[in-house]
């Protein structure tokens, strides 16, 4: 199954960054009320100018997101936080329930991220990867690189909510059941496992192949799974 693509105009690269904005605020647990970092420190984390941030953080305001006070700092508001609310539910379901739920999520986000991939949102993707590669060939396990791999791939659908949402389900991994499962079956050929399926779906996003890269996450997914459960690594 893919979602629908749409048939409005390509957005402008300062809605491009207020998605971008919004899944940082989900992604990093920025609470209700709480502070956002300011238009500098955004512009650099971003790769983008002050300009453009500032027209993106006008856009959040306008659509409820952030508020905005002069002298003070741009805060963020009820309508921004998804993930607080979901993950509880997440962290309480089995490894089996969060694996099918991220396979029937993440199979369409590739689809709809092949479509829409940009050259920015690649490089992300792939450097992501790489990370990965890094931290598997000096012996650490490639969490952090892992995740970012994965919700690179939703920002490219520009959609925060997507983005939050893979977020949530990957880190549903440390709830007690899936961390004995992983701590049971990992090692390094694992990881490496996880890495050539990885490169086979950025092949298929890098092609602008929807089909290919809907099927590329799917299998990956349901891979991993299959590791978990076949017993103790060699």
């Amino acid at each position: 199954m893919s979602l629908p693509l749409p048939s409005q105009e390509a957005p402008r690269q300062h809605q491009l960054v207020a998605e971008r904005i919004r899944s940082l605020i989900a992604l990093d647990h920025i609470a209700m009320g709480s502070r956002l970092p300011s238009e500098r420190e955004l512009a650099l984390r971003l790769g983008v100018s002050r300009q453009t941030v500032r027209e993106a953080l006008i856009a959040l305001e306008i659509d409820g997101h952030v508020d905005i006070r002069g002298g003070s700092g741009v805060y963020v508001c009820a309508t921004a936080k998804l993930s607080t609310d979901v993950a509880p539910l997440v962290l309480g379901e089995s490894p089996e329930a969060l694996a099918n739920a991220r396979a029937v999520l993440e199979s369409s986000v590739a689809s709809l991220a092949a479509a829409r991939q940009n050259e920015d949102g690649l490089r992300r993707v792939e450097d992501a990867l790489q990370a990965m590669r890094d931290d598997v060939a000096v012996g650490r396990r490639p969490i952090e690189s892992d995740r970012l791999f994965h919700v690179c791939i939703a920002e490219m659908c520009g959609n925060a909510v997507l983005a939050a949402l893979v977020g949530v389900l990957f880190d549903g991994r440390n709830n007690p059941a899936t961390l004995r499962l992983c701590h049971r079956s990992e090692s390094a050929a694992t990881w490496r496992a996880a890495i050539a399926e990885h490169e086979v779906i950025l092949g298929a996003l890098k092609g602008r192949d929807p089909q290919s890269a809907s099927a590329a996450m799917d299998h990956h997914l349901r891979a991993s799974v299959r590791r978990w459960t076949e017993g103790p690594a060699a």
